[in-house]
């Protein structure tokens, strides 16, 4: 029993000592994995700018970060594992010697047999223990992983749904905006982003807002879709709250398009079907004409079971913009936000899906944001924001008309420059 004192402490000491150590090689393992997958990710920006070099420098020291974590954490392991079996030996040892002693003392304290069986029961006793370091440093490499899980999912969501959320099956489609004003959390940006915001959308109506870079225009669909919360005033879905209702019945309220298209791995049908493995072809394909891509996914040897590669790596940003208005128009939602849908595509592109736009709206409210005024003219009315607050209203040509920031824009960007405007 003389060892079992020694293995309890030293395997306390053990686990104390080890456990920070396989922390940090859990952290480099993370930011190594991070670091590759970023370096595949942005290949062509990489060798676009000939940093073949600096990138393979910056994953050597990243490497090398971990390497050094892994031996520091390896080191202490392997003194560990060997020292609990030598205690181990070294009092099974001991009861060998003793007990011999005393069978060739000739006393009659101990007889053959009986060392024999005292040996075998103590090698049952501590045999098993040499096993121990190995399964404490297991058990220590496994609780580092697991602490990185467990802590990223146990982490409160900032947005969560209300105690009692107000039930809201199908929405009417009108929003309101209510002297909303919002700063970003704390890291994200130091003053506030919009300044008493207010206006109001009625079912059906499509409001297009503009402005330059940092007004707060994609803001205002991240308050809206809930993915933030309003630092003052209120924002209203059928005069209802957005606080009040649950997550899940006021995103499905809302079909996005965004400016940042994410494309899963798979099928073109399954991009546009998204969530709706049921979906008829026909459907699908209504939805791609309408956002003018369906004589593309024609012109493919596998149409529509085309995969589209990891984040949609086989198509150009237009397509991938194109399958994304498709997606939005499958699903069909009574609010409709186009969030620079039309940024990435071509002129002729652009120019059809405005003309299919109104199809594209009908029935729905839409909220159009657009660095492309064209993509606005036929608006039912139009905000211009300017440094978080509403500047100006009205539909493109009374907009135009008034000569303020709409029409520095309009002129600027139709090239219809005029003197002493910037």
């Amino acid at each position: 029993m003389g060892p079992i004192p020694f293995l309890l402490w030293g395997s306390l000491y053990y686990r104390k000592r080890i456990a920070p150590r396989y922390i940090r090689v859990r952290g480099a393992v993370g930011s190594l994995s991070s670091r590759i997958e970023n370096n595949l990710a942005g290949i062509q920006v990489i060798q676009s700018f000939t940093a073949e070099g600096f990138e393979t420098e910056r994953v050597r020291r990243t490497s090398q970060e971990y390497r050094d974590a892994n031996f520091q954490a390896i080191r202490l392991s392997a003194a560990y594992i060997p020292v609990i079996r030598m205690v181990i030996v070294v009092g099974f040892a001991g009861v060998l010697l003793l007990g011999s002693y005393w069978v060739l003392s000739g006393r009659g304290i101990l007889s053959v047999g009986e060392l024999v069986l005292f040996a075998m029961m103590t090698e049952r006793l501590l045999w098993p223990l040499t096993r121990l370091g190995e399964t404490v440093d297991n058990y220590e490499r496994a609780r580092a992983s697991a602490r990185r899980s467990f802590g990223l999912l146990e982490t409160v969501p900032a947005i969560e749904d209300p105690p009692r959320p107000v039930p809201l099956p199908r929405a009417q489609g009108e929003v309101a905006f209510d002297r909303v004003e919002f700063r970003y959390p704390r890291g994200q940006a130091e003053e506030a982003v919009l300044h008493g915001i207010s206006f109001r959308i009625a079912p059906g109506e499509t409001l297009g807002v503009a402005g330059p870079t940092g007004a707060g225009k994609s803001t205002i669909i991240k308050l809206l879709e809930r993915f933030y919360d309003v630092s003052g005033g209120a924002v209203r879905l059928d005069g209802i709250d957005v606080r009040e209702l649950a997550l899940a019945d006021l995103r499905h309220n809302i079909a996005l398009v965004s400016q940042d298209v994410y494309l899963f791995h798979g099928t073109i049908r399954e991009n546009i079907a998204y969530r709706g493995e049921d979906v008829p072809l026909a459907a699908v394909e209504e939805a791609a004409r309408l956002a003018q891509l369906h004589d593309f996914v024609a012109s493919l040897p596998q149409g529509y079971e085309t995969l589209v590669g990891e984040r949609g790596v086989k198509l150009s940003g237009g397509q991938r913009q194109r399958l994304s208005i498709a997606r939005a128009i499958l699903k069909n939602a009574p609010l409709l936000i186009l969030d620079e849908a039309t940024s990435s595509v071509d002129t002729e592109t652009e120019r059809a899906i405005q003309e299919n736009l109104r199809m594209l709206t009908a029935g729905r409210t839409a909220l159009i944001i657009a660095h492309r005024l064209s993509t606005l003219r036929h608006a039912d009315r139009i905000l211009v924001l300017r440094d978080g607050r509403v500047v100006e209203e009205g539909t493109h040509d009374e907009l135009v008309a008034r000569g303020g920031t709409y029409a520095d824009l309009w002129h600027v960007q139709s090239g219809e420059l005029v003197e002493g405007r910037a």
